[in-house]
């Protein structure tokens, strides 16, 4: 229908607009966390860009529903108040008609948001810390300063007299002390650098000497080497492997978890509740749908708009998404969270298709022939 058609390209062009204007809001903002990563450790700009977008996808899940729901409230508002909305009803559309359009861009977005929550946002996600971990192995200001003896953490203190531009460290001074009943350890090696082996950093070093104390003859023992490979600690103190956190596994990782992994079977109910919420939180862009056009097409309609109105489908917009947070929240510890999440998703989903049906044939009369000023 011409109706149908006209009113889901505005919304299509409403919903763009305000989508990009919040992405880049959420891109600017995510981007003073990699500034001093990119300045400090010497990163190109590309890199810096790379790492920026790569955080984006995954507030999509919260972008595209709040985007449709404005969209929704502002272009049936224009409409109401250029006369456009009367006219229509006018012609015979009723509520759930009026509606149709906004519905079925809500069912697009929905098929999108399942995209991005059960693969594409975790993907970036988990893409994301592996290049910021690659970055920081590669570029060792944020580690290692010039002349300064660095206490890279309990024990492991390294000193360095210059740094190259493409991380390649000279002049290298490193004292580790980090394993208790051992004898402390001192190298020195003219030239080095940080490396990436999986997920763990090391400081590989070229040409130097190792020296340590020997307890039974007091005398200093000595290693001269081509190449000598020190682990340098994770973000945590301890030299391990980085676990992939529920919310930067696929929805594939998240069925099919390694068995043979401890922490994996240690946190099998927050793989199930990450399941549940990526499938859930999807239905809150029709939810958000359904508060619009319950607020602005159900009652008398004023050609001065609907501020009051708006106002209140902002709020209960606003409610939703705060109480399915709490609830997410809740359900790592509760089943009763879990319920509520689905319990918010869907009662709007219900109770709009009800009030914009036959069932509300009283509430449309009003609509119809209700005071228009």
């Amino acid at each position: 229908m011409i109706f149908d058609r006209y009113i889901f390209r505005n919304l299509l062009i409403a919903t763009i607009v305000i989508s990009c204007t919040l992405a880049a809001v959420i891109l600017l903002t995510q981007s003073l966390r990699f500034l001093e990563l990119v300045i400090e450790a010497g990163a190109s700009a590309t890199t810096f860009w790379v790492l920026t977008v790569l955080a984006l996808p995954r507030f999509f899940e919260v972008i595209l529903p709040v985007a449709l729901m404005g969209a929704c409230l502002f272009i049936y508002n224009k409409m109401i108040m250029d006369s456009e909305l009367v006219v229509m009803r006018a012609a015979g559309l009723s509520a759930m008609k009026l509606a149709r359009p906004a519905l079925t861009l809500a069912a697009l977005v929905t098929m999108v948001l399942w995209f991005v929550t059960l693969w594409l946002g975790p993907y970036s996600l988990s893409n994301m810390h592996k290049m910021t971990q690659v970055v920081k192995a590669q570029y060792s200001t944020l580690l290692f300063r010039e002349g300064v003896f660095n206490a890279v953490s309990d024990g492991l203190t390294v000193f360095i007299t210059d740094r190259a531009r493409n991380g390649d460290l000279y002049g290298l001074i490193i004292h580790d002390n980090r394993e208790k009943g051992k004898v402390p350890v001192t190298v020195t090696a003219k030239k080095g650098m940080i490396v990436s082996d999986g997920d763990d950093q090391q400081v590989v070093v070229f040409d130097g000497m190792r020296q340590s104390l020997n307890k039974k003859s007091g005398t200093l023992d000595r290693l001269n080497f081509q190449r000598y490979t020190i682990d340098l600690p994770s973000e945590t103190g301890t030299i391990r492997k980085r676990w992939k956190e529920p919310d930067e596994r696929t929805i594939f990782e998240l069925i099919a978890p390694d068995a043979g992994n401890k922490r994996d079977r240690e946190n099998s109910r927050e793989f199930a509740i990450e399941i549940h919420r990526r499938l859930i939180s999807p239905f809150l862009a029709p939810a958000f749908v359904f508060i619009a056009m319950g607020s602005l097409l159900l009652g008398p309609v004023s050609r001065r708009g609907q501020t009051t109105r708006i106002g209140i489908a902002v709020v209960m917009t606003m409610a939703v998404q705060g109480i399915y947070l709490a609830c997410f929240n809740m359900s790592k510890d509760s089943n009763a969270g879990l319920i509520l999440m689905y319990i918010l998703a869907f009662v709007p989903l219900v109770a709009g298709s009800l009030m914009l049906s036959g069932f509300t044939e009283k509430f449309r009369r009003k609509l119809l022939f209700g005071a228009v000023s």
